[in-house]
């Protein structure tokens, strides 16, 4: 079952999320917040595979609490993926850099609810290709002078490659094809690069490729 914690200060838009997610039979809503601090709380008390977090909430924000969880070793393996009124709202970019999985829009389909959490969960997707390739937009135009890519010192060649393409938002199987490769093997590729950068997902991988320089503002297609 993947577990999942809903922190939105709105009850109407929980129990809309909570319905549309307990009527599946592999997922599980196990707590509920209305805002940062109680998310944080019931994550440290649940340890959920996946929080959906909005951004704006009373008392401690979704940004903030975002930071605590993903700050915290003992929480390394929970994901968050940010809840927003606006696909590129202004502190959607603040939240990827933070350690956010991702982010959806509120009125989103149920489908891709759905398949953004489970694609969350494994690790194979930064949600859907074009929220993925606006955010990376977005990053691209913000980004600064790349720092020394001494990290990447640890990467085979072939891991370079693989994380520049995920750099500039391929999925598994688009870089499989680039790549002339089975879909696992990209994955492996991406798994192993994510771990020798401790990277906690594609996320995070998406922007040590900005920061290291591996990939660079215009490279978009």
């Amino acid at each position: 079952m993947i577990r999942v914690l809903l922190a939105d200060d709105q009850l109407l838009v929980r129990a809309g999320f909570k319905a549309l997610l307990d009527a599946q039979c592999d997922i599980e809503v196990v707590a509920e917040a209305a805002d940062g601090q109680q998310a944080l709380a019931a994550v440290r008390e649940h340890r959920p595979d996946i929080v959906l977090m909005d951004i704006r909430m009373p008392a401690v924000d979704g940004l903030v609490a975002t930071r605590r969880i993903t700050g915290d070793p003992r929480l390394r393996e929970v994901k968050v993926v940010m809840l927003t009124t606006f696909e590129l709202d202004e502190y959607v970019f603040e939240a990827i850099r933070s350690g956010a999985s991702g982010f959806l829009v509120k009125d989103t389909e149920p489908e891709e609810l759905l398949r953004a959490v489970r694609a969350v969960v494994a690790g194979d997707a930064l949600l859907s290709p074009g929220v993925t390739r606006r955010l990376i937009a977005e990053f691209a135009a913000r980004s600064k002078e790349p720092a020394a890519a001494g990290a990447l010192s640890a990467l085979t060649e072939r891991e370079r490659e693989v994380m520049a393409l995920v750099g500039i938002g391929l999925s598994n199987e688009e870089i499989a094809r680039r790549l002339v490769v089975s879909p696992l093997t990209a994955k492996t590729h991406v798994s192993r690069t994510m771990v020798k950068l401790g990277a906690r997902d594609r996320a995070q991988l998406v922007v040590l490729a900005y920061e290291s320089g591996l990939v660079r503002p215009g490279w978009l297609g």
